[in-house]
């Protein structure tokens, strides 16, 4: 098992590796077929394809030849595990504001989701004294590679849409419904192997009429209920 960044293409980190002799010396003349087996592996990350790091599982086949190169052969395959529900799935509760502009009170009502979840939520506004055009919510994956000086970060927009059309009033409540189930997610991924993050966040924007941008950004859990 290998992890790979995309500025260190050439220094895979391989982090678990297991190993067994297929056959002893032997002169092959036509097709043979080897049986083998690995019991119990554990594997205790998904497999990750990013923009800038990639977690791979592969089977890797090493033909050694007497003076002549090996023949090496390789076949990834892919991994996803299912988790368990965790006990502690806080709302996400935040008031934000500039100055005596704007004032919105926003909730979710939980932090950790499963990839076919549904995020509900409603945003208040507590005082609004600039003309708001729409408002958008999106979700965004962050991935973080390398560690110290060497720290690399690709943001991806997975989705985005409008959830407001038009300035609200003063005390206006506008409901979230976000079907996570309709996007490429996969779960977040803490440090794996001290190389690399996957993280998700919940980009909320609001764009007024000369087209400036206000924006939040609150991170959520992802998890795999089910296969």
């Amino acid at each position: 098992v290998s992890t790979q960044s995309t500025w260190d293409l050439d220094s895979p980190s391989t982090f678990m590796t297991l190993v067994t002799k297929i056959s002893g010396p032997t002169s092959l003349q036509s097709a043979c077929t080897f049986s083998f087996h690995f019991p119990a592996v554990d594997k205790p990350y998904e497999s990750h394809n990013g923009i800038c790091a990639r977690l791979r599982y592969f089977v890797r086949v090493i033909f050694s030849r007497s003076l002549l190169t090996d023949v090496v052969v390789e076949e990834d395959f892919w991994v996803q595990n299912v988790q368990a529900e965790s006990e502690i799935n806080a709302p996400i509760k935040m008031e934000v504001g500039i100055d005596d502009y704007l004032h919105i009170e926003f909730e979710y009502n939980k932090s950790k989701y499963h990839l076919n979840d549904v995020v509900l939520g409603k945003i208040y506004f507590l005082l609004v004294q600039i003309r708001i055009k729409h408002m958008e919510l999106s979700i965004i994956r962050r991935e973080t590679t390398g560690f110290g000086g060497q720290v690399a970060h690709e943001t991806e927009q997975l989705c985005k849409y409008e959830i407001m059309d038009g300035c609200p009033a003063r005390g206006e409540c506008v409901p979230v419904r976000l079907f996570l189930g309709g996007y490429k997610l996969a779960p977040t991924l803490d440090r794996i192997a001290s190389k690399f993050s996957v993280r998700y966040f919940l980009h909320l924007v609001l764009v007024d009429e000369d087209d400036r941008r206000y924006y939040k950004q609150e991170e959520i859990k992802l998890w795999r209920k089910f296969l």
